[in-house]
């Protein structure tokens, strides 16, 4: 349990402080592999294989930080197209 909680700290350490000047895009996708890595981490050394679930919780987390980034710009750019329409419309 020792080296498990161990890793758990490296990662997340890696992660948050390997943020600076990166793109909002960049952080997400880290942020998203790092929660990955430490969940996959956890799951797999419960089922006895932690490097296959580091590795799987860091490709699902990636993925999935890079969507919410995707979603996130695309809201953000439906927001500005609204109101842009709305400031030419008065």
């Amino acid at each position: 349990m020792k080296n498990i909680t161990m890793v758990l700290l490296l990662i997340m350490s890696l992660t948050f402080t390997g943020c600076a000047g990166m793109s909002a895009t960049e952080q997400r996708t880290l942020s998203g592999a790092g929660l990955g890595a430490a969940g996959g981490a956890l799951i797999g050394s419960m089922s006895g294989n932690m490097g296959a679930g580091l590795a799987i919780g860091a490709a699902a987390g990636a993925a999935g930080g890079y969507l919410y980034d995707k979603q996130k710009k695309s809201e953000e750019a439906a927001y500005q197209q609204g109101y842009q329409q709305g400031k030419k419309s008065q």
